[in-house]
């Protein structure tokens, strides 16, 4: 039997693999006050905890997009998120500071492999037409899971206690894993899809074969000023968005008064947005593309919107109104979308599907490196002085990644490799 339109259908699984993600992921941020207070610690500690988790996230990201090259996509994702499931369930074991910061870098080091698994799926599936949407909808997931995460931790923690949230979480990726083992394959090999469809893919200039350079040593890419344009643009964007992730449930705790219960009926609406800004990026360069926009100025023309709006964020931390602090943060949240659609789509335009998981991983340690910073940054700034000063370094750091990304990479379009990696 066939399935029409097939790699929408993949591209889907992969949807539901990134809510999985980010479920896990906000379990704890949505926890960090009845954690916190339970066991004492100080904002310090907790930044502590965070970034036991984005050590890991940094350091294996490069690693699993090389690995998830080599051994492919299926196997790739299949054991990332076997691995972080797993790691979601041992949070119930921990029974202190060093328990958390162990069980969060080991949820770090199996989360990593998501994003360039993912996007390895949409040079393998996808056209360039139609890869920004792809990846919008892939990663518009993280949005769901944030929506998602705030009603059900709080409601399991307050009705089971903290520890039920992380055993719930854990559980939903081996649910998963029989779908995807079920419905991927490589378009060439996979039983399901149409003719049409097959010959479509197939066809696209851009697509490469999966084997192809494969003999490109992983540090050879470095040499690419594309891959440093993807490195810089995440560094100083995604710590921005994981700033929300991870500190905005204790921020409105903390300095808004939110209650438990008050962070379950609002706390996902920042999420929600994201989901709008995933999607509408992710469309509006591709309906660019379609009227006759090269690439490169779509993709740009989209990531100028995203880091104008993430500069919301700056007044965010300094009115008065919480509620006017929610809805601009909101808007913040909608921007880091809309350009990290783009991110997470650059490496597929630039570069062969061989190569693309590296490249994304590479960009994705970038991103954990900035986010250690920002996040060892944001206990002290807490500690030492408010929230204010961090509301102000997220919004103006967008607008700095978007300088840099342009010098970086003056042209989004495919970069002619060579096996020794020499420079395009």
């Amino acid at each position: 039997m066939t399935i029409r339109n097939l790699r929408w259908w993949i591209i889907g699984t992969c949807f539901l693999a990134t809510t999985i993600n980010y479920i896990d992921r906000q379990c704890l941020s949505v926890a960090a006050p009845t954690i916190c207070k339970e066991f004492h610690f100080s904002n310090a500690d907790y930044s502590s905890i965070v970034t036991s988790f984005l050590i890991a996230y940094t350091i294996m990201q490069g690693l699993s997009g090389k690995i998830i090259d080599r051994i492919g996509t299926r196997r790739g994702m299949a054991c990332s998120i076997v691995w972080w499931s797993a790691a979601g369930l041992l949070h119930v074991c921990a029974g202190g500071l060093w328990g958390f910061r162990f069980f969060r870098f080991l949820l770090g080091a199996g989360e990593a492999g998501n994003w360039p698994a993912a996007t390895k799926v949409v040079s393998e599936w996808f056209p360039a037409r139609e890869r920004s949407l792809a990846v919008a909808i892939f990663d518009s997931g993280s949005s769901l899971g944030g929506v998602v995460a705030p009603p059900l931790v709080a409601w399991l923690i307050l009705h089971y206690g903290w520890r039920s949230a992380f055993l719930v979480t854990g559980l939903l990726g081996f649910l998963w894993l029989y779908l995807w083992l079920w419905i991927y394959r490589q378009p060439e090999a996979h039983p399901a899809i149409t003719a049409e469809e097959l010959q479509n893919i197939l066809a696209d200039p851009d697509r490469k074969a999966t084997g192809e350079h494969s003999s490109i040593r992983w540090a050879s890419l470095l040499g690419y000023s594309q891959v440093w344009g993807v490195i810089v643009g995440r560094l100083f964007t995604d710590c921005v968005w994981w700033f929300y992730v991870y500190w905005l449930p204790k921020y409105l705790s903390d300095e808004r008064g939110f209650t438990l219960e008050k962070l379950a009926m609002v706390g996902w609406i920042p999420f929600l947005a994201v989901d709008a800004g995933d999607i509408g990026g992710g469309w509006l360069s591709g309906y660019l593309v379609r009227r006759g926009w090269s690439v490169n100025a779509s993709r740009k023309f989209v990531m100028a919107v995203g880091s104008v709006g993430m500069a919301a964020g700056l007044p965010a931390g300094l009115t008065s109104s919480a509620g006017v602090c929610l809805g601009l943060v909101t808007v913040a949240t909608f921007a880091c979308a809309v350009w990290g659609t783009m991110m997470l789509t650059l490496p597929s335009d630039l570069f062969p599907s061989s190569v693309v998981a590296s490249v994304s991983g590479l960009s994705g340690t970038g991103a954990g490196l900035g986010g250690i910073a920002f996040t060892w940054l944001t206990g002290v700034l807490v500690d030492r002085f408010s929230y204010k000063p961090v509301f102000i370094i997220a919004g103006v750091m967008p607008l700095l990644a978007f300088i840099l990304v342009h010098v970086l990479i003056r042209n989004v379009r495919r970069v002619a490799i060579e096996s020794g990696g020499a420079r395009a």
